[in-house]
């Protein structure tokens, strides 16, 4: 098969993640495999596992981005895909456009991929138009149901996961890490550190890790620090200053840290004695609650969205009713006391189960484009 991914960019995110681990597999099983984005740091590693980027500026929200669709088409029809696979709003209006006029005997089969729960508008359901839709969580899917108005028989339930060998239990970082960690953060030596992973963005509810580390300072628990990690963009940099000020109106300058953009995340949630899944709107999966749970550091988080089908099926006790402050403290204290959480082993939220499904679903489609082009008209 050829196959042909859409995404903005290829920097960094889950979804940035995602496309490379389905391409890895494409190129492992035989196939064929195209990446189409505006380029990033990503785009080497694509490269150096066997794929092929192509450099689309498809990434831009804005009209003129459309004027793009003819001669998208026409690289189509000179490329020959067998499917084309869209994961983000704007490529995939391009992409739609451009494949609806193409010959429906002829033309490669598509597919969508829903990642984020995006604000219900028309612009949004375009996520719901691939011939199969697939849904990352069943929170997604409801999504689609409810507000793409999607057949539920076009939808299919594809979990994210990870591989064992990336995040395998009871991992733990070698003393080298240990000592350049220990370099670059000195004021956290001897604290058990309670971390809030992503981008920094107001949705995250880093307001929350705040009041937590307040919150259980107060209550005799001195050991511990926040730990803040993920990149800043220029969209963030008003955000991520009111943020600031608000640590120092705590007091608590010296308990939370920012890392910025770091690579090295699990040997990070190994060294965690917490992490925190605290966004304040739905995650349609949440990769950084997965990871953790995988090597064995408890993440306790609101009960909501994907992070919450995580939670429920590898660590329930650390679910917390969505906002709910106080339970969240308590919660946070009762783990933190537990020297042994009962964290389940990961056997639902697989890489292998993600590539093999998706793979499938390719195979079925193009199965179908075969025969409905073998059939008399």
């Amino acid at each position: 098969m050829k196959i042909v991914q859409f995404i903005p960019n290829l920097n960094s995110g889950g979804v940035e993640r995602g496309t490379l681990e389905i391409a890895s597999a494409l190129v492992a099983a035989g196939h064929e495999s195209h990446v189409v984005s505006n380029g990033g740091r990503l785009v080497e590693e694509l490269e150096a596992a066997g794929s092929t980027h192509h450099c689309w500026p498809l990434q831009r929200k804005s009209p003129t981005t459309l004027l793009q669709v003819s001669a998208l088409r026409r690289w189509l029809c000179q490329l020959q895909p067998d499917v084309l696979h869209v994961r983000s709003r704007m490529p995939a209006w391009v992409v739609w456009l451009a494949w609806r006029k193409m010959n429906r005997r002829t033309r490669p089969r598509l597919v969508s991929t829903l990642h984020g729960l995006h604000s219900v508008s028309w612009y949004s359901k375009i996520m719901g138009r691939g011939e199969r839709v697939i849904a990352v969580s069943q929170t997604a899917r409801n999504y689609l149901l409810e507000h793409c108005n999607v057949p539920a028989t076009n939808i299919r339930v594809i979990y994210r996961g990870t591989a064992d060998d990336d995040f395998p239990r009871g991992y733990t970082a070698d003393s080298a890490w240990h000592a350049r960690w220990q370099e670059s953060f000195p004021q956290l030596q001897g604290k058990r550190l309670i971390c809030l992973p992503g981008r920094l963005s107001r949705h995250k509810g880093h307001h929350h890790l705040v009041a937590l580390i307040k919150g259980l300072k107060e209550r005799g628990i001195s050991d511990v620090a926040g730990v803040i990690v993920g990149g800043i963009d220029a969209a963030h940099k008003a955000y991520v200053a009111g943020l600031k000020t608000q640590i120092e109106t705590a007091g608590l300058t010296d308990d939370i840290i920012f890392t910025g953009h770091r690579s090295d995340m699990r040997d990070i949630y190994a060294a965690c004695a917490v992490v925190l899944a605290v966004s304040n709107t739905a995650e349609s999966f949440g990769r950084t609650a997965l990871e953790p749970l995988c090597i064995g550091t408890p993440v306790v988080g609101f009960d909501l969205g994907g992070v919450g089908e995580i939670l429920a099926a590898l660590f329930p006790a650390g679910r917390v009713a969505y906002q709910d402050s106080a339970a969240l403290l308590s919660t946070l204290a009762e783990v933190l006391a537990d020297p042994a959480p009962a964290i389940a082993p990961n056997s639902e939220f697989l890489l292998s189960s993600m590539c093999a499904q998706t793979l499938q679903l390719y195979e079925e489609l193009v199965a179908e484009r075969l025969h409905n082009t073998a059939a008399p008209t």
